[in-house]
């Protein structure tokens, strides 16, 4: 039986929302899924239209959504459709917003940078090796079971976040002299969340085109994706 997914993109370019998303694109439409694309979340306000969508891939980052829209995402998850994205185009996107914080679990806080003496100035002054290591439930979940402690050099999300999440994956950010917190800070990289019927799924790795591309990032994108998304 076909599903409906409906990718939604857009907001801050920065992360490349068209082409990041384009990447999924054959593989949702592979594990048949017939997909829809969409520029602008206010979809999320047609209520008879999103009745039939079984998951939401969503890229827009920071941007505004209007409380209508809002209502409508919020509804559409509780009944069942599946919520799934990767770094800000899911955990940082309607920063105003409350009640989307409290639908995905866990927001976008930071990305710490380098030392002030190796900036440069671009996006790769907040470029920083660090490991994306599993949690036991992550060991053992369907979403990264198999999957080994791997590193990124790439943005490391600073996630603030509450107990209803279920963590796959987490990153650790270290004390550094040019930075002011005086302990090392484990953040959440990869969960899972409940809401009501339906499933919500969050990486925050895939800052550009190329970490969504290492084997992987893709592999827990692609089989959260899965997870999410509505069985009829």
């Amino acid at each position: 039986m076909t599903r409906n997914a409906l990718v939604v993109r857009g907001g801050w370019q920065g992360h490349r929302p068209a082409a990041a998303t384009g990447l999924f694109l054959p593989f949702l439409r592979d594990e048949g899924f017939d997909v829809t694309i969409e520029e602008d979340p206010e979809v999320y306000a047609d209520a008879e239209r999103m009745v039939d969508v079984d998951l939401i891939v969503q890229s827009v980052t920071m941007s505004e959504i209007g409380d209508d829209a809002l209502r409508g995402l919020r509804t559409a998850v509780e009944a069942g459709t599946g919520l799934a994205g990767w770094h800000g185009g899911i955990a940082d996107s309607y920063r105003a917003s409350a009640d989307y914080l409290q639908l995905v679990g866990g927001q976008f806080a930071t990305h710490p940078s380098k030392h002030p003496d190796e900036t440069r100035g671009d996006e790769t002054d907040n470029y920083l090796d660090h490991r994306i290591e599993m949690t036991d439930l992550g060991r053992e979940h369907e979403i990264t079971r198999g999957i080994e402690d791997f590193t990124l050099h790439t943005e490391q999300y600073w996630v603030l976040h509450d107990d209803l999440i279920d963590v796959l994956a987490t990153t650790t950010h270290p004390t550094r002299p040019h930075h002011p917190w005086h302990r090392p800070l484990t953040s959440p990289a990869v969960w899972t969340r409940r809401w009501g019927s339906g499933r919500i799924f969050v990486a925050t790795p895939g800052h550009s085109p190329d970490i969504l591309a290492d084997v992987s990032v893709r592999t827990i994108i692609e089989r959260g994706m899965l997870w999410a998304a509505r069985t009829r």
